[in-house]
């Protein structure tokens, strides 16, 4: 792993859809952009961010979310997810999180990711599924 400079930033779009969008209201006029794919998106932008600084046996691994969902984005909006980094110690970084649609904040918070040794982290789970 590469040093990560602080202030790295990763960014992600995407059209909100009825297969982004929550279900479960009953009337297809409110569906809205969901929280857990919010959450999935921002972790999405913070993994892009770091990438480019990982070796190529290297991933990194979601440890922490602490998200805030602030606002309703409908379907057919655009958002843009951003994650900052904020703070590396060995190979935990942490992401100032946002999201914004075309209006408003939608999303804030904090997220954690773990840099992980790809071939080692696989070794662990055979391991662990195999006991």
């Amino acid at each position: 792993m590469k040093e990560i400079p602080l202030g790295t930033t990763g960014r992600h779009h995407l059209l909100v859809t009825p297969e982004t969008a929550i279900d479960f209201i009953g009337d297809e006029r409110a569906r809205v952009l969901s929280t857990p794919h919010m959450i999935a998106f921002m972790e999405w932008a913070a993994r892009e961010a770091i990438r480019p600084y990982l070796d190529e046996n290297e991933d990194s691994l979601g440890t922490l979310v602490d998200i805030r969902h602030l606002a309703a984005t409908p379907v057919g909006m655009s958002v843009e997810f951003t994650a900052t980094v904020t703070e590396v110690k060995g190979r935990r970084v942490m992401f100032r999180v946002e999201a914004r649609d075309e209006k408003e904040l939608i999303g804030e918070g904090r997220h954690e990711r773990f840099v992980a040794d790809i071939p080692r982290l696989v070794a662990a789970l055979a391991a662990k599924k195999a006991n």
